[in-house]
This record gives structure tokens, C-alpha cells and sequence, in this order.
């Protein structure tokens, strides 16, 4: 496995995502729901709605460094949310990991999530996937494709496009639009779209759509 694989645009570096799994200690998903996100105004990907808009910080750091790292952030103060990084050194773009289908070590992932009423819906959406992961603020950074790191990521053979869905992301006030969440419709850990109140109201909903092969 090589985080050169990663190294693309954001859509297609969400689109190698799905169907890999992710470890942390002994508990284990298959990725089955990503969000793409891309860089700051002057990079390749400009996305208002990413972290790294504003440009370099302390918390995006990691987000303009190499691929295959862990972004880990806060979300409401609450729930840590994690993420992959994509794209080039010194280019921002990161991809969320939104859901995924618990495949090992699934009595720790029900401890660690005592509120959900089945399997499917043990990492079903971001927050709860870095609870059942266990994940801490600790593993900010972590280079997630040395197989020796706690939190690991084990890139399986690439879901082929007709295969996945797309469409806009969840919960963005900017960018609502742009059609960066990708999923594998077969999955019941998949999450349901929810559109951001603060987003710009369409005349239509946006299309689902498969994604193209952008590189």
C-alpha cells in the first residue's frame, strides 16, 4: 500500500476510500461513506466549505501535509470526527470518513456506543465512527498507512465506479452542493442526507449521480 495512491483529487481520493478498512486497535470498519474536501482558496480544489479555507492553522496543519494522514477534529465540542488526508504535500484536501460497517471487533465498538439499536448503526455517521474507532485527539497526525500505527488503514482493491453513488454533502452552509459525498448504496450503515437549514434553498434538489474518474 502506498499514500501515493491517495495522492489525487479529492473526489477520486474519496472514491479509493470506499471498501477499505480502517483499524484502530482491535476494532475494525469497512468504509462505506466518505465526504470529500478540498483546499484553500489559492490551492488546485478551492472549497469554502473545508477546514482548510481560511489557509494554514493549527488545527488544519496536517491537512497540507502529505496523504494517508489522520485528521482528527471536534465537532459541536462533543463528537471527534476523522479524516484522510489527500492530494499533494503542501496542497489541503482531506476526506471525511462518514460511515462504515463494524467488521471486527464489534463487542468493544457496542461498548463504546451503548445508544445504538443495531450493528449497522454502530459507525453510522461521522461522530460515531471515531467513538466506535475509540478515536482520541492524540492521534491527530497519525500516518495511517504504517502498518505498525495504532490506527491504521488497509487499502483494499478499488470499488469500481459503477458501484458508488453520489451527491451533495451533509450539513455544509457553503458548497451545499457540490456532489462530494460518495457511498456504497448496499450498506445499511449508510447515512441519510440531511441538508444544512443555513444552506441556500434550491428549486430542486441536486441529482444523485455517479461520480466521473477526475484525476
Amino acid at each position: 500500500m502506498s499514500a501515493q495512491e491517495l495522492a489525487v483529487d479529492p473526489p477520486a481520493a474519496a472514491c479509493r476510500l470506499l471498501g477499505s478498512v480502517m483499524w484502530s486497535g482491535p476494532v475494525a470498519l469497512r468504509i462505506v461513506e466518505v465526504e470529500a474536501y478540498g483546499s484553500d482558496a489559492v490551492g488546485p480544489w478551492p472549497d469554502p466549505a473545508a477546514h482548510s479555507w481560511p489557509g494554514p492553522t493549527a488545527r488544519n496543519a496536517v491537512m497540507f501535509g502529505p496523504a494517508g494522514r489522520l485528521y482528527v477534529y471536534r465537532s459541536y465540542g462533543i463528537h471527534l470526527c476523522i479524516n484522510v488526508t489527500a492530494g499533494f504535500d503542501g496542497v489541503a484536501s482531506a476526506v471525511l470518513v462518514r460511515a462504515g460497517e463494524v467488521v471486527d471487533g464489534i463487542e468493544l465498538a457496542r461498548e463504546r456506543r451503548p445508544a445504538a439499536r443495531t450493528d449497522a448503526a454502530l459507525a453510522r455517521g461521522p461522530g460515531n465512527v471515531g467513538s466506535a474507532l475509540g478515536i482520541s485527539m492524540s492521534d491527530y497526525g497519525t500516518e495511517l498507512l504504517d502498518p505498525f500505527s495504532e490506527v491504521r488503514l488497509e487499502l483494499r482493491p478499488a470499488v469500481r465506479p459503477a458501484e458508488i453513488a453520489a451527491g451533495p454533502r451533509v450539513g455544509v452552509r457553503l458548497a451545499a452542493d457540490e456532489p462530494w459525498r460518495f457511498w456504497l448504496p448496499g450498506s445499511p450503515a449508510v447515512s441519510v442526507y440531511r441538508r444544512s437549514p443555513r444552506a441556500p434553498i434550491l428549486a430542486e434538489p441536486p441529482p444523485t449521480k455517479k461520480p466521473s474518474r477526475r484525476r
